[in-house]
């Protein structure tokens, strides 16, 4: 029997790809002002919802999203597609996502622990 199931793996690998995220966004920040610079994002949702359904664990607890060029990003005068306020925007909502996450798995961890006796 497996003390974590595939939803708490999901949610694992969850705030690790919203941590992937925040890299990304990060990168984007940085190279707001480099000239020809293109906006890098990373979108996992629908991947990780395939993978957390099919039930495989070790699929799950392999999921590793990557950070991959936004074509779809408008590009400005100097080449670069950044735009500040988006990646603002974005940061806020994924630092949220993130935090929602790791509430909800501190959660089904305090069940577990009661579960057990560890409190």
């Amino acid at each position: 029997m497996d003390l974590f199931d595939p939803t708490q793996l999901g949610l694992a690998a969850a705030m690790r790809a919203t941590a992937t995220r925040q890299t990304a966004i990060a990168q984007n920040l940085a190279n707001a002002n480099t000239p020809g610079y293109r906006r890098v994002t990373v979108d996992f949702q629908q991947q990780l919802d395939a993978v957390v359904a099919s039930g495989d664990r070790q699929a799950i607890d392999r999921f590793a999203p990557q950070i991959t060029q936004d074509a779809a990003a408008p590009v400005r005068a100097d080449g670069s597609s950044v735009d500040v306020e988006r990646e603002a925007a974005d940061q806020a909502a994924n630092g949220l996502s993130y935090e929602a996450l790791a509430q909800v798995m501190r959660a089904r961890i305090d069940i577990v622990e009661s579960a057990i006796g560890a409190h």
